[in-house]
């Protein structure tokens, strides 16, 4: 969740006061620390994944569920493990938004052996039994994307209502109840986004229309002139900072291959959120999109009427094409310079500070940009810092872009490096889909670091793509833009071996470097147009030595990747459209009764605990050979 602050924090109106205090030191800081590590070099491939759970609470008497709010309760028995031996432990806990959240990341990061990918799915197991043990009998910990009766009466155990005319949110529908209560920053941001904004956030999803949905979906048009009679309206940050996601980061071993990680990454997060899915049920109803994306977008933007374009700028200084939480605005290497095709709002005066202190202007402008925002949150005890050491007013602005990638520099006093962050996956039911998934993108930044592969497209292209990688069965029936000519002068035989696409009379200069693709061609290749990410993968696999364990885990999590992308298996999102609309209790009228709710929260619930077999989400073989630990032999060599 950012950057976690300890102190008392400061109420809209102080936090505003002292914006630009916070921008220009944490500028000066971000040069202070460029120019002590920008030559930093060598630092070893690094890895790490970060799963957020949900705490569900079952009444099998009454058949109900609820997210339970013992999200703090929780975390401070599973944190005590760390404070006694921080070295030691193999997992760290932290919290979430929600107070029936909690997030879980491998005590340790993730090495550069093959062999590391056998004990990514087993850490994720320990993970979830170690919380699980401190729930109660009626309790249950889920990896689910959103919860599908989040803002509806009584959502919550114990139970707590909404307070449209005070408090945080001031919301219809979530209460500050659940929002996390053990730091003040989730509250903090909740209300600072409501008042910068001048207004609470607004959020409207069209409602998945069936043959007894009704329109207006419900009366909130009424209490709301912010809320579409066709929609689904949610009105508070919790519905999208409620939601769980699946994040990974890795560490490169300078600033360049940083750089180019964070480039080549990005054309691929339209792509994996398709592929991952996950959230169409949203406040009790089925809604006709299938991600998280937009929700979150929109439960955190805090622009003004006039930097969202709709009153003429008199006092604010920008309009600002997008939400904080959003796809990337620019390219941060040479190589991506020249599809920075949309035109980037930033700061002058930042960014000539930026140019004047030795940065070039692909860093600048995108330091710049994310720089034309306010802070959200600001502690007293953090106002003033020593800015040669401290780094907590750029991290302040940094850590609430919330993007697609995040480009993370090392940590003042610190052995980590340059770091990238991908955000894009919807998190999945299982253990062993969320390890695949895992697998799969870190097996990717091999390949194109390994083979020089070059996936860029312009940013107006990827932009496109986000938006439809949200759309109802986008995995199965969006196409998708996509560079089909990925070698480069400098990639490797077995790279253009395997990248040849067939007879072509088209040479470079004629022919566009992109076209339009499915998922599962962009996945599994297109015969005489594009290899296939995964026969790229396993091209590279192919020359490298790696256990027959290790071997057989990662081939499993492949072939599922490619049944998913093939559509031969349902993404998450479509299995729970379907488990809904297929209920016998549905009425056709979209929406997610309790007992809809209840049922299909005990069959995940099966599921993941492997009670439950479902070939349609996830195959017939999802029996890996994963381990707690990477061979001893291999071990000596980390």
């Amino acid at each position: 969740m950012g950057l976690l602050t300890e102190g008392s924090p400061l109420s809209w109106e102080e936090t505003k006061n002292l914006s630009e205090h916070v921008r220009q030191h944490g500028i000066v800081q971000f040069i202070n620390l460029y120019k002590r590590l920008r030559d930093r070099q060598g630092d070893i491939l690094k890895w790490g994944d970060e799963v957020e759970y949900i705490i569900v609470k079952f009444n099998d008497e009454r058949k109900v569920a609820r997210v339970s709010l013992r999200a703090q309760e929780i975390l401070a028995e599973l944190n005590k493990k760390e404070l006694e031996n921080p070295e030691g432990v193999k997992s760290l806990w932290r919290p979430e938004y929600g107070a029936y959240m909690i997030e879980g990341t491998p005590g340790k990061p993730y090495g550069g052996l093959l062999a590391h990918f056998n004990i990514v799915e087993a850490n994720m197991k320990h993970r979830r039994e170690e919380a699980t043990q401190l729930l109660k009998s009626d309790e249950c910990l889920m990896t689910l994307t959103s919860f599908p009766r989040l803002g509806t009466e009584n959502f919550t155990d114990p139970p707590s209502k909404p307070t449209p005319n005070e408090g945080a949110t001031r919301s219809l529908f979530f209460p500050d109840e659940a929002i996390f209560p053990g730091h003040p920053r989730f509250k903090t941001l909740s209300r600072n986004i409501r008042q910068r904004r001048g207004e609470k956030v607004a959020i409207n999803l069209p409602i998945y229309r069936d043959r007894n949905t009704k329109i207006p979906v419900d009366d909130s048009y009424k209490h709301s002139p912010a809320a579409l009679p066709d929609h689904v309206y949610m009105d508070a940050m919790g519905f999208g900072m409620g939601c769980c996601c699946l994040q990974l980061t890795f560490q490169a071993c300078n600033i360049m291959e940083a750089r180019t990680l964070y480039d080549q990454l990005t054309p691929l997060c339209p792509i994996m959120l398709a592929l991952t899915a996950a959230s169409p049920l949203h406040r009790g109803f089925v809604t006709d999109v299938d991600c998280r994306w937009n929700v979150i977008s929109c439960s955190v933007d805090c622009r003004t009427k006039e930097e969202r374009g709709l009153e003429p700028l008199q006092n604010d200084k920008f309009v600002i094409k997008k939400s904080r939480y959003d796809s990337i605005d620019s390219y941060l290497s040479p190589q991506g310079d020249k599809f920075n095709d949309v035109p980037l709002v930033y700061d002058p005066k930042v960014y000539q500070q930026l140019i004047d202190n030795d940065i070039d202007h692909l860093l600048a402008q995108h330091i710049a940009h994310l720089f034309i925002r306010d802070s959200v949150s600001l502690f007293s005890e953090k106002v003033h810092q020593n800015d040669e050491e401290d780094t907590d007013h750029f991290e302040n602005i940094q850590s609430t872009n919330w993007q697609t990638m995040r480009f993370k520099p090392p940590p003042p006093n610190s052995t980590i490096g340059w770091r990238v962050e991908f955000r894009p996956c919807e998190v999945q039911i299982t253990d062993f889909e969320n390890a695949a998934i895992v697998c799969f993108v870190v097996l990717l930044t091999r390949v194109i670091l390994s083979y020089n592969l070059d996936f860029l497209i312009p940013i107006s292209r990827v932009d496109e793509n986000m938006q439809n990688a949200q759309q109802r069965d986008a995995c199965k029936e969006q196409k998708f833009w996509f560079r089909k000519e990925i070698t480069t002068h400098i990639s490797p035989p077995e790279a253009n071996e395997c990248c040849k696409i067939g007879t072509t009379n088209c040479e470079p200069q004629n022919c566009e470097v992109y076209t339009c693709m499915t998922v599962n061609e962009i996945v599994n290749g297109k015969e005489g147009e594009f290899p296939g990410l995964i026969p790229l993968i396993n091209t590279y696999l192919s020359g490298m030595d790696v256990d027959a364990d290790t071997h057989c885990t990662i081939q499993q999590y492949l072939k599922f990747i490619q049944r998913r992308a093939s559509g031969e298996i349902l993404t998450t999102a479509s299995w729970l459209r379907k488990f809904v609309t297929e209920h016998p209790a549905y009425k056709f009228d979209s929406q997610v009764t309790e007992e809809i709710n209840y049922d299909l929260l005990k069959t995940i619930s099966a599921i993941q605990g492997g009670e439950l077999a479902c070939p349609e989400l996830l195959g017939y073989s999802t029996m890996s050979k994963t381990k707690e630990n990477i061979p001893s032999a291999l071990s000596k060599n980390c």
